[in-house]
C-alpha cells in the first residue's frame, strides 16, 4: 500500500473527528438548554394548577420556564416576586 493512501485515510478520518466534534457541542448545549425549559415548564404547570385555588398563576413561556428550570425554586419565587411587583 501507498504511503499517500495512508496519508489521505488518516486525514480524512482526523476531518471526519473534527466535523463530528464541532457539531455534537452546539447540539449537546441546545439539548441541555431544551431539558431545563421541559422541566421547568412542568414546575411551572404543576405550581399552576394548585395555585388556581388559592389565585397564584405564573404564565407558562419559554423564557419563564428557562428560569425556572435553570434556578428551580428560587427561579419560581424570582418569577412569582416579578409578577407581584410589574403586575
Amino acid at each position: 500500500m501507498d504511503y499517500n493512501a495512508v496519508l489521505a485515510y488518516a486525514f480524512g478520518l482526523l476531518l471526519i473527528y473534527v466535523l463530528i466534534r464541532l457539531l455534537f457541542t452546539p447540539m449537546r448545549y441546545a439539548l441541555f438548554v431544551l431539558y431545563h425549559a421541559v422541566v421547568g415548564g412542568l414546575i411551572l404547570f404543576c405550581i399552576n394548577i394548585p395555585g388556581a385555588f388559592v389565585g397564584i398563576h405564573l404564565p407558562l413561556n419559554p423564557i419563564s420556564a428557562i428560569c425556572a428550570g435553570y434556578l428551580g425554586v428560587p427561579g419560581v419565587i424570582l418569577l412569582f416576586a416579578l409578577q407581584r411587583v410589574f403586575a
